[in-house]
């Protein structure tokens, strides 16, 4: 499947989805939908098991946010039109049952950095920047609800959110937004190696923790733990469960199906 803005490549099941729309990788009401049609293709093809989003090269960000074109002329309504496909493209790729290792080469600035938090797992460059500049444009960041799962911390979050202003990577490195800083040429190198690590699990095992780990982040915990424990329950008796128990006990490695 051909798209506009993202460009993908699949290798031992893992997919680049890279991010090319120049000049900055602005987020315009286009790219939103295409993200929803994009989320779809990677929830429905059983060959990949992980997604590395990556930007590309060309860009000035990896991904700069809102396309503040989008919002000349808009009033309430359409304001809030926007936001419905806004939270229904980032909701699909939050929800996606693959897990996503954000490659973050550049810049990350306001919805770009939200989407971000969005992602499973981040690997980010040094001597790069985040920002959330809405407070610059008059408008809100939606109060940083985003970085909320990720148990930001709240006084580095209300500075990111009161002053605009740009915090490099090392700034932020205490917060627990990143699982890796490294230089920025080994940016992509390191996120492939975690998705091909990841890749190698059952694609049924890896569908199941996702959509357990999302689903405990809005329930509770005695809530969420029973809904963790059924599909674990109904994983056990598959054949992947089973693949898995007997390749551990016969210490040999898992050939779990492809499909």
């Amino acid at each position: 499947m051909n798209f506009e803005f993202f460009h993908l490549q699949i290798d031992n099941s893992v997919c680049l989805v890279t991010f090319d729309r120049p000049p900055a990788n602005a987020l315009s009401g286009a790219v939103y939908r295409e993200i929803i049609s994009l989320t779809k293709h990677l929830d429905d093809n059983q060959e990949i098991r992980c997604v590395v989003f990556a930007g590309a090269s060309r860009c000035k960000a990896w991904n700069a946010g809102a396309d503040i074109n989008d919002f000349v002329g808009l009033d309430y309504e359409a304001r809030i039109e926007r936001y419905k496909l806004v939270n229904d493209a980032n909701d699909r790729f939050y929800n996606l049952t693959k897990p996503v290792v954000a490659a973050i080469g550049s810049h990350a600035i306001g919805a770009g950095m939200t989407f971000a938090a969005i992602c499973d797992i981040r690997v980010a460059a040094q001597d790069i920047y985040f920002s959330m500049p809405e407070i610059d444009r008059g408008t809100t960041s939606n109060g940083g609800a985003a970085f909320n799962r990720l148990n930001f911390p709240v006084g580095k979050m209300r500075e990111l959110l009161f002053t605009g202003r740009h915090f490099k990577t090392e700034e932020l490195a205490d917060t627990g937004f990143f699982n890796y800083i490294v230089p920025k040429d080994q940016v992509l190198k390191k996120s492939l190696e975690i998705a091909t690590n990841i890749a190698k699990k059952s694609i049924h095992a890896l569908q199941a923790t996702k959509i357990s780990a999302n689903a405990i982040e809005v329930m509770g915990k005695a809530e969420g733990r029973e809904f963790a424990q059924d599909y674990t329950a109904r994983l056990t008796s598959s054949a992947d469960g089973q693949e898995g128990i007997l390749a551990f006990l016969q210490k040999r490695i898992t050939t779990y199906r492809r499909e």
